[in-house]
């Protein structure tokens, strides 16, 4: 049971990571299914009532960041969203380290994807719908990508990890 339990949030963010790559989306159903699974997880490894809170809290801060950010045009909505989803995830304890992570695993993003749009597209990948949506300067950057990696790297330290592997 606690296999299955683990595998879980890495589903959630491989598909998070390739959604955003192929379509340049992050669904609100993706997102929102994230925030249940954690419930979920929560109820079943009968979280402490202080654990839950603090990520419930990490949650909430990230949303009130991820909505700044937004607004600003830094971010799109979806990755505002998902972040606040993986901040549910991961808690406090993890945080800062996911978003020293997601900073650099998105700056190194964004400078492939701008040295991508500065080539021409070799005549075999043009009718590939995503890399050349990829390619358009119009586009933004799959930050989601970015996001995913971080989270997976910090997951295993999260304390719902550790829930998780005592069911």
């Amino acid at each position: 049971m606690s296999f299955i339990a683990l595998l879980i949030f890495p589903i959630f963010m491989a598909y998070s990571a390739a959604s955003d790559l192929l379509t340049m989306r992050l669904s609100n159903r993706l997102t929102a299914s994230l925030g249940v699974a954690f419930l979920v997880m929560a109820l079943l490894t009968r979280m402490p009532m202080e654990i839950f809170l603090a990520h419930f809290g990490s949650g909430v801060f990230m949303l009130l960041i991820g909505f700044g950010m937004f607004s600003r045009g830094w971010i799109g909505g979806g990755d505002a969203k998902l972040a606040a989803g993986i901040a549910l995830w991961i808690g406090w304890a993890n945080l800062l380290d996911y978003l020293l992570l997601a900073t650099m695993a998105g700056g190194v993003l964004s400078l492939i994807v701008l040295q991508w749009r500065r080539m021409t597209i070799p005549a075999l990948l043009v009718n590939v719908t995503w890399l050349t949506r990829l390619h358009d300067r119009n586009e933004g950057v799959p930050y989601g990508v970015a996001l995913a990696l971080a989270a997976l790297h910090v997951y295993a330290q999260a304390p719902i990890t550790k829930l998780i592997l005592q069911i």
